[in-house]
């Protein structure tokens, strides 16, 4: 069933609280923000992607920077390389914001039954991170298979090539077996304090703000305010929890092989030093910031009108 640290019993709490309390219009809306933002900003994640991998290992391309990365792919594959492993990330985008939200409202839901006060910081955090941990349970085979085919070289030959989204979830399934598809997952666990902590700080802003302005603190704010408020909440996350990103794209990457995520950390620090740990950092805050507005920004849209129709 579901690998790693996030119980089957825990995973179907969620899903039965998320059942209960959650509504219809969150799954919809998250699932259109992540799929618009990911169309639209898929290049400069392939682009961080190959950058946090980059180990220094010969068979790679070398890349003297993002403008050089995206200019060389373009020479040679075209508009095709830049979008390479989109399918899996739209799927995975989707999925993961829908999921996310699903389960977050349903979480927050279930935590303010009986409840007159608004829930805070904290427990906005804590729901964030089981949404989190609900969701990466079954969308980490989708990020595995993203970061392969991203991690596709024009001018390196793998042993196994991958020839699109499913071709890469069966051969990975059938020369790893389940636990290729959960590469990273541990990590990935780590991360769902990248979303506890920008949701935490979103919940926050939005709910400063509307006090700031004597108002309720769900009244539904206009678009450039939400956008201030998921940009500001994404580059505090970003800042926060980088590191996780590089440690769970080598572990999946499939030109090199760890013993796991302390034997990735020991190797990193050892060639790399903190550096190494940021990789990609630059490409990824100009990729992410965009892409959560676009998401927080449908999603807020999208839930709004769901709900009044």
């Amino acid at each position: 069933m579901v690998a790693g640290p996030y119980s089957e019993h825990r995973l179907w709490e969620a899903v039965s609280t998320a059942r209960r309390f959650a509504r219809p219009e969150n799954l919809v809306a998250g699932t259109l923000g992540g799929v618009v933002a990911t169309l639209m900003l898929h290049p400069l994640d392939l682009v961080k992607i190959r950058f946090a991998v980059s180990d220094g290992l010969s068979s790679r391309p070398k890349y003297r920077g993002l403008v050089h990365c995206m200019g060389s792919i373009w020479r040679q594959q075209g508009l095709r390389g830049l979008y390479q492993g989109v399918a899996p990330n739209v799927c995975g985008s989707g999925a993961s914001w829908g999921l996310y939200f699903f389960f977050y409202q349903a979480i927050k839901a279930y935590k303010q039954e009986g409840r007159s006060e608004p829930l805070g910081p904290t427990q906005h955090m804590i729901s964030a991170a089981e949404a989190g941990a609900a969701t990466l349970s079954f969308t980490n085979p989708i990020w595995v298979t993203k970061t392969r085919l991203v991690l596709q070289y024009e001018n390196v030959e793998c042993q196994r090539r991958y020839h699109g989204m499913f071709d890469a979830l069966t051969k990975i399934y059938k020369h790893e077996g389940i636990r290729g598809l959960y590469k990273g997952f541990v990590p990935g666990l780590f991360g769902t304090s990248h979303g506890a902590l920008q949701f935490m700080a979103y919940e926050e802003l939005k709910k400063r703000y509307n006090e700031h302005l004597l108002r309720p603190t769900t009244t539904h704010l206009s678009t450039h305010e939400y956008l201030s408020m998921a940009a500001l909440s994404k580059t505090f996350a970003v800042a926060s929890t980088y590191p996780y990103q590089v440690v769970r794209a080598r572990l999946q990457d499939q030109h090199t092989s760890y013993a796991g995520v302390w034997d990735v950390m020991k190797c990193t620090w050892r060639n790399e030093g903190l550096r190494g740990f940021y990789k990609g950092m630059v490409p990824n805050i100009l990729r992410v910031t965009p892409a959560c507005c676009i998401t927080f920004v449908v999603y807020e849209q999208m839930s709004h009108l769901l709900r009044i129709t």
